[in-house]
């Protein structure tokens, strides 16, 4: 096939001294996208030429945080439906080949044990204490306290396989969960905190005042809360009311949150690279 050759003349130009040259290949490998990832794998293991397995290393990285991007701006220009997507892409960006199915399966369980437990004649209370003793008591899901600002208590695979996570990632799963089985709860962005709100299922159309029913605090095991509650907290923390700190916020709200948490990590860790992609990544959906 042409396709072939001419991508193999590209790869046999990948170590070409002369930049101009380089810089031309680049650009159309590039432009190939993902599916050239396998055959610049190949030529990597085969190649004991450490500047061209750097070029490689380099234009995979490249290529896999263009598609990224590409997958993030679709899943908002969409709609922004599945909350669990839009975390699964910003998981991508540490793990590049961690495939959705995966995500799905760590999940499946947990959403079994729940939705065995759950019928429509439970109250919204009922319904989310079956939640906690599921989430938190048998899955042992907790927030990550003692490393609160770690990088991987933000990415959605390493929350489910070590059960701790922060606030946002405990709350997109728990929202996730609660959602595939019908149950009204969406986030509620607060500054410095991220709660759940339970809405009136019989109100539950696109409006701004949404009737939330109670509140949900998913990094302190699903404690519920009233609105006295946030009243004190923002007093707390010496901020005035606002009418979007008691409504359920959109999911792009709550990923551009997963993302700001993982800016405020990379610096913490001194990562610039990470932390300049990441503002790309927030830039996408804010």
């Amino acid at each position: 096939m042409a396709i072939d050759n001419k991508i193999k003349a590209l790869l046999q130009l990948l170590d070409d001294p002369n930049e101009e040259v380089f810089k031309h290949v680049s650009k159309n490998i590039l432009n190939q996208g993902p599916c050239i990832i396998p055959e610049l794998e190949k030529v990597w293991e085969t190649s004991l030429n450490v500047i061209l397995q750097e070029r490689i290393e380099n234009l995979i990285q490249e290529i896999q945080f263009s598609s990224i991007q590409n997958q993030l701006k679709k899943w908002k220009d969409e709609g922004a439906q599945n909350i669990l997507e839009g975390a699964f892409y910003i998981t991508k960006y540490q793990y590049p080949d961690l495939k959705f199915e995966q995500i799905e399966k760590l999940l499946a369980n947990l959403k079994r044990d729940i939705w065995l437990e759950i019928n429509n004649n439970l109250t919204a209370l009922e319904k989310t204490r079956v939640l906690n003793h599921v989430f938190y008591e048998l899955y042992g899901f907790s927030g990550n306290s003692s490393n609160f600002y770690a990088p991987q208590n933000s990415y959605i695979n390493l929350v489910l396989e070590t059960k701790k996570g922060n606030p946002v990632s405990l709350g997109i799963i728990y929202i996730a969960i609660a959602q595939s089985l019908d149950i009204p709860i969406y986030g509620v962005s607060m500054p410095k905190n991220f709660i759940l709100s339970y809405i009136d299922q019989y109100n539950t159309e696109i409006s701004e005042n949404k009737d939330v029913l109670f509140y949900i605090n998913p990094y302190n095991k699903g404690t519920v809360l009233g609105k006295r509650e946030i009243d004190y907290f923002l007093k707390q923390q010496k901020l005035e009311p606002e009418k979007s700190y008691y409504q359920p916020c959109s999911n792009i709200e709550i990923i551009k949150k997963l993302i700001l948490n993982l800016i405020y990590s990379y610096e913490k860790l001194g990562y610039p690279n990470k932390v300049e992609d990441m503002q790309n990544l927030y830039n996408i959906v804010n």
